[in-house]
């Protein structure tokens, strides 16, 4: 008989131990980033690691994100698989070039011969009352970039199980670790013998009238809501997409097909942003099955605001529970709107 073990852990502590495995599996796996040896990472995520692998294994880098992934790529061209740590979503910026220009084609470029085993860690997301460029959603950018993957996790089992199959993963992987959860508890099972492929979205919770797509951050927050609208009478099937390129299309549309509705959610602003790509994409699969209009719930098409104001920009209960509402023809904040 088969035993498993699982343990209580924070989402940021679960990040934690999925490195310190990956690093104990694999003595290719080497981290780099600003602040992530001695300090342990602005979050702590990496704590405790250069002491037990050391600093060949665990490299504080000097400030600057482009010499981080430069660093990464010449790293796996000599058959390391280099973690990478964007201290703040923001700051990734200064490392695009790198990424969409390298990172994302050397394999294509190589016609195979190269392959890039890189993953870069981006805390990323509002709700912890930050300044600028501490609080994006970039995710869109590397989402719309070929020759990458990009996941987010949404728990501290997947960011755990997740985490290490980016690492094992040859190609280049783009993890976005929802920063105001890195509090958040719950079982980790590290041999777990069931985990979803990377690629694979989650059914969160059924339901039978709409279908609430969102992942990261908002994850927590659209189970709440369908909690709440489960009192209202209104039954939510709840989808956490974990991957966002690609993404599990075949999940969503099999949802859509029972519900005939659907809402999605991410703090991201609207325009471009991944809830796009899953409306248009899911209306052309589901055309026939869709009982009102895809919808969204998003950031809005502002820079990120200040700290005083981002609990009015980042999707809620509220906006989300308005929006379903929306699309099964009950009164909602756009009614007179649309009269």
């Amino acid at each position: 008989m088969t035993t498993t073990t699982t343990t209580q852990l924070t989402l940021g502590k679960a990040l934690n131990s999925g490195l310190r495995r990956a690093l104990a599996d694999d003595d290719r796996v080497v981290l780099i980033g600003e602040d992530i040896g001695a300090l342990g990472g602005v979050f702590r995520v990496t704590d405790g690691l250069q002491a037990e692998f050391g600093e060949t294994r665990v490299i504080d880098s000097p400030l600057a994100e482009s010499g981080i992934i430069g660093t990464a790529v010449g790293l796996a061209m000599r058959g390391f698989r280099p973690v990478c740590e964007i201290q703040f979503d923001g700051f990734i910026y200064p490392g695009f070039d790198q990424i969409v220009a390298q990172v994302a084609k050397l394999h294509y470029r190589t016609r195979g011969h190269v392959s890039m085993p890189i993953t870069i860690r981006v805390p990323y997301g509002g709700g912890i009352g930050a300044v600028e460029h501490h609080s994006e959603s970039p995710e869109s950018y590397f989402a719309h970039t070929a020759g990458l993957r990009v996941v987010t996790c949404s728990t501290p089992q997947d960011a755990h199980t997740m985490l290490r199959q980016a690492i094992a993963s040859d190609d280049p992987v783009l993890f976005f670790e929802p920063k105001r959860r890195y509090w958040a508890k719950g079982e980790v099972d590290e041999d777990i013998a069931d985990a979803l492929p990377l690629g694979k979205a989650r059914v969160v919770r059924e339901g039978t009238q709409v279908t609430l797509v969102t992942y990261g951050p908002l994850v927590a927050t659209a189970i709440d809501a369908a909690a709440a609208a489960e009192d209202d009478g209104v039954s939510i099937e709840l989808i956490d997409l974990r991957s966002l390129s690609p993404i599990d299309f075949d999940t969503v549309e099999a949802s859509v097909r029972k519900t005939g509705r659907l809402v999605i959610s991410h703090e991201a602003q609207q325009h471009g942003g991944i809830g796009a790509e899953i409306a248009a994409s899911i209306t052309e699969r589901c055309f026939n099955w869709l009982e009102a209009a895809p919808a969204r719930v998003t950031g809005f098409d502002t820079p990120y605001p200040p700290a005083s104001l981002e609990e009015h920009f980042l999707p809620d209960l509220d906006r989300m529970l308005d929006t379903v509402d929306r699309v099964l023809g009950r009164p909602n904040s756009l009614s007179n709107w649309e009269a």
